[in-house]
């Protein structure tokens, strides 16, 4: 196993750099100039030169790219144009918000999303595992800014509960703040983990050893957390590792429509005026938390079935 998390994590550092590369030389092809969004509206040409100057962009691209490469060995991912810091720093301050987001939504969609797919594995002509069902149907159907919408119309302007947006940083007073996005960002993915658990669990019971399990006499309670649930995690391990792209897409649009103070929002702000530098900062670091995301999943396998090994 050392060996492989050894291999695997070599691998990890030119996978990011391939997709840092790629993003660099796409963003120097979108319509739009850099200089002139940040330029003064009435800059001259000359002001306009000046600016483009002073950010590096009259250089050739392949200079831009030598110089990004060379940056980047050295940790340095430039300087962010619209925040007037380093882009490290600008990660630093708003990665721990969008970390908070995300743990928040897994925890509660693979809490929610495995107890209701038991129960609606082991008693489902149960009313709550029917009312469960429905919820699952609705949720796979409705994207998830228009569930923060409605969100924020009911628990936010209508009964005042809660903040219709923005942050309070890593305190007991941001909890308000991160109700509501979280759980237009679960909603989904506890509905596909449940439907994920449900099929698992049911494919699982009809086994030999479940039934030989009963036939002992063991209690339908060790049943189900020792025998059935563990040979059922493989589905869903896989279900939370493929959708781990999905999450992070989906903290940009409801940290926007939240204004909540993570990196999705920061993405959305430095791509409107082209922050090069904050760009591909951010989206290296999607990158590397979406292979690393990959690599757990590969070690949870092992752990989930004792028969995966890795050489």
């Amino acid at each position: 196993m050392a060996l492989y998390l050894l291999r695997r994590s070599t691998r990890l550092v030119p996978h990011a750099l391939l997709l840092a590369c790629a993003v660099f030389f796409l963003f120097r092809v979108v319509p739009g100039d850099p200089a002139v969004i940040f330029a003064s509206p009435g800059a001259t040409r000359d002001e306009v030169a000046a600016v483009r100057h002073s950010m590096g962009l009259d250089r050739p691209v392949l200079v831009q790219f030598g110089a990004f490469v060379a940056d980047l060995g050295r940790g340095d991912l430039g300087r962010s144009t619209s925040f007037g810091v380093p882009v490290t720093r600008v990660l630093a301050a708003r990665m721990p918000s969008t970390a908070l987001l995300a743990i928040a939504s897994v925890g509660i969609a693979v809490t929610a999303g495995v107890s209701w797919g038991l129960l609606a594995a082991f008693r489902p002509r149960a009313l709550a595992s029917q009312l469960a069902t429905v919820a699952v149907i609705g949720a796979l159907a409705v994207p998830n800014f228009w569930l923060g919408l409605l969100l924020m119309q009911w628990l936010a302007v209508k009964l005042g509960w809660l903040p219709v947006g923005g942050t309070a940083g890593l305190s007991v007073e941001s909890l308000p703040f991160l109700v509501m996005p979280t759980l237009a960002i679960a909603a989904r993915l506890m509905a596909l983990i449940m439907r994920t658990t449900r099929a698992s669990v049911v494919e699982t019971l009809a086994e030999d050893f479940i039934r030989t399990a009963y036939a002992k006499g063991l209690p339908g309670r060790r049943v189900v957390w020792h025998h059935a649930l563990r040979p059922a995690l493989i589905p869903i391990i896989t279900v939370v590792g493929l959708q781990m792209g999905q999450l992070l897409g989906g903290t940009v649009v409801i940290e926007t429509l939240f204004t909540y103070q993570g990196i999705g929002l920061a993405l959305i702000k430095a791509v409107a005026v082209r922050d090069y530098a904050l760009i591909q900062g951010i989206v290296l670091l999607y990158a590397v938390t979406f292979l690393v995301v990959n690599l757990g999943v590969d070690v949870a396998y092992a752990y989930a079935d004792p028969r995966i090994r890795y050489a």
